[in-house]
């Protein structure tokens, strides 16, 4: 996830662009550029680091352009390094673009650019639009034409904004599945990812929706349709909210920001066109041995990935705690170590790979940090491109790495023939049908999860409990409901209870269950059994169920019925609101849960 501000003002932008980026940081924090006109002539400022950093070395205040462009950026494709950050020129330099999003498509349109002659500086997918504007503005020579010729060429998602020489004083910018606000000033007009990009000048705003493209003027403004370039009149919005709260996007806390995020972040992960996917299929292909580790959230991801590479691609993998790899670990150079780590600097993890690969293992990753540590060491990197995570516990960038090894499970069955074409295509239209089931879940169920954790809040006792791929589930969301609520929460197997945790089973006692759809036969027998076995001995259950499950629970929460394939994603998503709606009820500091740390750098 990238930051963008755009200004065009009747006076001097002086420090505006400056602080617009400045206060777009959460969002993204490895580089950051500006770009602005002045005496026919686009400048470019850019640079590795914070915006600070990169302001104490190339300037980027004090500007005396009416009309300009910034960006701060979290890598998704391309390393970081100058040439790699925002705003990105065309050959010419009449055209500078700054990006939110990923052009899935962007290999076959810098194909086609580089056979008509266009000279590529950098590894981004966002270069490929700065070159398409100059090619089509050849064609047309007119700016609005080539801009709109140019979005209607791109796929993937993508917030845009550009500046030409060609049209100085304006900005042109468009918006799909990537957020994109315009801002109405008393002596400027704006552009930003959301209003903490002009906050500090003015509260109105207009909202670009998917499909739209903007033409930003000092004095003016208009939206348009990309498909039918018919001009749409659009509401004024006023923003109430004080500058420390519009950081957060209008949420009361990051972690709330976070999870309503998912939705996008899936989409970005299903949109990737990334190489290193397959060459991680044919690693986990050609190995004879498996290891997938990970530590806390990333350990359950990896036990949920066993699931998946067992059901879909009869491959079984084995997922280790890296803290205790070194005692379990047998590599050798028919081995892979696929690891997961948010941060990519997790130490545990690390240290364990390098330990694998000093026996000869080959190793691979899942990160959401370019450059990171573990993103360096390894011999193929999936870089999940799901933004930064302010708050410490995890909600958007586990939910993406489930998405992400389901990927891999896919195609891994698929390279086997496991997977013809016809049920490739089925699980593909379940991932792709996911963020919309994600929205309708928020939209329809948050009101719901808040009840019911303000009259639960009071319970110090809990037990989660899954069967199956509902197992992982349900040990992540008992994580982040003790992360934040610092209650007793222990997350099992279903079939644990007889084994000894029924007699934990009382009035002080709140037991969740995590129920699939009746579809999955015996799987759904044998939970409805879990159920049964706490009800019969006075416990109260609160049911995680889906629509087709008859009344079987004290209180329960009715999901859409969902594909198998990810349906388990569902409840995830309930239990991360459960476990904040608790937090919230009890006052806990949810950003910042006592004790905890983003990134565990140390042993």
């Amino acid at each position: 996830m990238c930051g963008i501000s755009g200004v065009a003002s009747f006076h001097p932008i002086h420090d505006r662009l400056y602080e617009g980026v400045h206060q777009l940081e959460y969002r993204g924090y490895d580089s950051c550029g500006v770009a602005f006109l002045e005496n026919q002539h686009i400048e470019v400022r850019k640079d590795v680091g914070t915006v600070d950093e990169v302001d104490s070395r190339a300037s980027l205040r004090n500007l005396a352009a009416h009309v300009g462009i910034a960006h701060t950026r979290w890598a998704t494709h391309g390393k970081v390094t100058r040439e790699n950050a925002h705003p990105h020129l065309s050959c010419d330099g009449r055209f500078a673009v700054v990006h939110n999003g990923i052009i899935a498509n962007f290999r076959r349109l810098r194909e086609r650019l580089e056979q008509a002659g266009h000279r590529f500086r950098s590894e981004t997918d966002t270069e490929v639009i700065a070159h398409l504007v100059e090619e089509h503005f050849r064609l047309t020579g007119d700016v609005e034409s080539a801009w709109v010729a140019t979005l209607r060429d791109l796929e993937g998602s993508y917030a845009l904004a550009m500046i030409s020489t060609y049209d100085p004083e304006r900005i042109y910018c468009a918006r799909h599945e990537s957020p994109l606000i315009i801002g109405l000033g008393s002596d400027a007009n704006y552009v930003g990812s959301d209003f903490n990009a002009f906050i500090e000048y003015t509260k109105n705003t207009v909202i670009l929706d998917d499909g739209e493209y903007g033409i930003v003027a000092k004095d003016s403004y208009a939206i348009k349709s990309v498909r039918t370039g018919e001009v749409i009149e659009k509401p004024v919005t006023v923003i109430p909210w004080d500058p420390e709260l519009s950081r957060k996007g209008g949420y009361p806390h990051f972690m709330l920001k976070e999870i309503h995020e998912q939705p996008l972040a899936v989409r970005t992960a299903l949109a990737m066109e990334d190489p290193a996917i397959g060459k991680v299929v044919e690693a986990l292909d050609s190995a004879r041995r498996v290891y997938v580790i990970g530590v806390g959230t990333t350990y359950y991801v990896a036990l949920y990935g066993q699931y998946l590479f067992a059901e879909l691609a009869d491959l079984d993998v084995l997922p280790v705690s890296s803290d205790e790899f070194r005692y379990l670990d047998k590599s050798d150079a028919n081995t892979l170590v696929l690891a997961i780590s948010q941060s990519g600097e997790t130490y545990d993890t690390f240290t364990s790979l390098r330990h694998a690969k000093d026996r000869g293992a080959r190793t691979a990753a899942i990160v959401n940090v370019v450059g990171s540590s573990i993103a360096r060491l390894v011999d193929h990197v999936i870089l999940q491109g799901s933004g930064p995570e302010v708050c410490v516990v995890s909600t958007k960038a586990a939910l993406v790495q489930m998405v992400l090894l389901t990927r891999l499970a896919i195609e891994l069955g698929a390279r086997r023939g496991l997977i013809d074409r016809s049920r490739r295509d089925e699980l593909y239209s379940a991932l792709h049908r996911l963020p919309g089931e994600i929205e309708t879940l928020l939209n329809e169920q948050s009101g719901i999860l808040r009840a019911l954790a303000y009259r639960h809040a009071h319970m110090h006792n809990w037990l989660f409990l899954g069967r199956g791929i509902y197992y992982p589930v349900a040990l992540e969301a008992a994580l982040k409901m003790k992360e934040v609520t610092y209650l007793h929460v222990e997350g099992m197997a279903g079939g644990f209870l007889k084994h000894g945790t029924l007699s934990l089973v009382d009035e002080h006692l709140r037991t969740l269950i995590f129920v699939p759809p009746r579809t999955c036969g015996e799987l759904y027998n044998l939970t409805v059994s879990s159920v049964e076995e706490v009800r019969a001995r006075g416990g109260f259950v609160l049911g995680f169920a889906f629509e087709d499950t008859p009344e079987l629970f004290d209180e329960a929460v009715m999901f859409r019925a969902s594909h198998p394939l990810t349906a388990p994603l569902l409840p995830l998503v309930g239990a991360q609101l459960l476990a904040y709606f608790t937090a919230t009820a009890l006052k806990r500091n949810v950003d910042k849960p006592r004790s905890l740390a983003k990134s565990v750098t140390v042993a």
